[in-house]
């Protein structure tokens, strides 16, 4: 569907940043809506689309468990020193 779309998950992307997660979801927008660019009277909406992708993508990304990952280091317990 949207071929410059990239996998944001690991393994395939160690490290991803809001720019990227913003950018796939510019990029479904824009090919859902058929606009590379909306007109001034579609703006609002086209730009909260991408918000709720943004959004809807960050939530899918930090619930994602990939199986024979390591944890990652806030869900590691905290060491208990003597």
């Amino acid at each position: 569907m949207c071929r410059s779309i990239k996998t944001l998950r690991e393994p395939f992307t160690p490290q991803v940043t809001d720019a990227d997660i913003e950018a796939a979801a510019l990029q479904y927008v824009r090919k859902i809506s058929g606009f590379r660019a909306p007109a001034a009277h579609n703006a609002a909406a086209f730009d909260a689309a991408v918000a709720a992708v943004t959004e809807a993508t960050r939530t899918l990304l930090d619930q994602l468990v990939v199986r024979g990952a390591a944890p990652a280091a806030a869900d590691q317990p905290a060491a208990v020193s003597n």
